[in-house]
């Protein structure tokens, strides 16, 4: 596995976790919480699943940019990190793929 500095390890960590939960937060939402909505009539389940989840995909967000600067990551690798935040599980094949492309043992 690549060698990472202590400083690169945190940061990518971090990154790991933060994505992990904001996809599953984002599955949450969209197979527990819609389908609570629309068939059960429980709208509050979107109401409170998306606040959280709007939270944790803003930190997502925020963290890809940093990350990628301290892991010198390319505009290609960057890019795909922001379109999986908006796939469903997205951030678990972006994950999958940098501890393969980069050999990034997390």
């Amino acid at each position: 596995m690549k060698k990472l500095t202590p400083e690169q390890s945190l940061w990518a960590k971090r990154f790991k976790w933060i994505s992990l939960i904001e996809g599953i937060s984002f599955l949450v939402l969209l197979f527990i919480a819609m389908p609570l909505k629309y068939m059960m009539d429980l709208p509050q389940a979107v109401t409170v699943i998306g606040w959280v989840h709007g939270l944790l995909f803003i930190i997502y967000i925020y963290t890809v940019f940093p990350t990628a600067s301290k892991l010198n990551w390319n505009f290609s690798r960057t890019l795909f990190a922001l379109i999986a935040s908006v796939l469903p599980f997205g951030p678990f094949i972006f994950d999958r793929n940098l501890k393969k492309s980069q050999q990034v043992d997390f």
